[in-house]
């Protein structure tokens, strides 16, 4: 999915203003009142809606964290979508050198740590050629604002211990898995490891998506119970196969139409329950009308609580 700029996105929300409920649910926390944050109390989105169909307003995944308001795919990011009030955030996840998980979206470390200062004679400054130890060096929190200087790209293992303890949810992209031999395995393992691969975790916490095809497969052959999303807008005519092997169409909003989301939802997905769509990346409340009217399951977005005020 697109990177967005911090300013922007804060502009954006900025101008559309924050705020509005959806439905309580049990658990549910006072939300953050700093800037960007919703208003109102112990507002939580209804968890389970991911995985599963079930009636109502679309589920909003907060993309990358809420990183509009924190460096993204951080545990700021998480902590903020979660006093927002948000139960599902998304994230990306490649392999180091040393085959150890990091929580990232570019293939390269450029854009949102410091490497080219720390590590200044490793062009192109790829995930794949740094180890984990090397990556924990980097600041991943100064490019998007001084209070963030000193935050850290975290591991799989981390990331996952902060979301356990925030009692959130999670849709983890596989990024880039052509560059990366047998990363499938790898997220098993350490979701194995970490207690999500158990009832609970699949049934209502735990989406795994991916724009390879293969790689979404291959997760569906080794652990045919978790639920799958691929990213992309196959054409009509190819969704039966995708159906085949995934549980959801995770698709571009300037891709779909209400033909194209009813086309979706005539068939089921590998699990034998309504094939679902969710779009990405909706940031404004325009947009977010537009999608909730089109009968989008999900959004994902970088302004969580925006997108909340605008279907709520």
């Amino acid at each position: 999915m697109y990177a967005r700029t911090a300013t922007a996105s804060l502009a954006a929300a900025a101008l559309l203003g924050v705020g509005a409920l959806l439905l309580p649910t049990p658990g549910s926390r006072t939300p953050d009142t700093g800037p960007g944050a919703a208003t109102g109390t112990g507002i939580r989105t209804v968890s389970a809606r991911a995985a599963g169909a079930s009636a109502g307003p679309p589920v909003v995944f907060a993309h990358r964290g809420a990183s509009a308001y924190a460096p993204e795919n951080t545990l700021a990011a998480v902590d903020r979508a979660d006093r927002l009030g948000f139960d599902w955030v998304e994230n990306d996840v490649q392999l180091t050198r040393d085959k150890v998980l990091v929580v990232v979206h570019d293939t390269d470390l450029r854009r949102t740590t410091d490497v080219e200062k720390v590590f200044p004679g490793r062009a192109p400054w790829a995930v794949k050629q740094f180890t984990a130890a090397e990556i924990a060096r980097l600041d991943a929190g100064s490019w998007f604002g001084a209070r963030y200087a000193g935050t850290r790209v975290p591991t799989l293992a981390q990331y996952l211990d902060r979301i356990e303890h925030n009692h959130q949810n999670l849709l983890l992209e596989i990024k880039s898995p052509e560059i990366y031999p047998g990363i499938e395995k790898a997220t098993l393992r350490v979701l194995g490891r970490k207690g999500w691969l158990d009832p609970g975790h699949i049934r209502n916490r735990l989406v795994i998506q991916s724009f390879g095809a293969g790689s979404i497969k291959k997760v569906h052959q080794q652990r045919p119970d978790v639920t799958t999303g691929f990213l992309g807008t196959p054409a009509v005519a190819d969704l039966r196969s995708y159906a085949a092997f995934a549980d959801q169409i995770n698709a571009s909003f300037t891709s779909i139409g209400a033909r194209y989301v009813a086309a979706v939802h005539a068939l089921k997905g590998a699990h034998g329950r309504k094939l679902r769509l969710n779009t990405w990346t909706v940031n404004d409340a325009p947009t977010a009308v537009k999608a909730d009217r089109l009968g989008v399951d999900g959004i994902i977005t970088n302004t969580p609580d925006v997108v909340r005020r605008a279907i709520g």
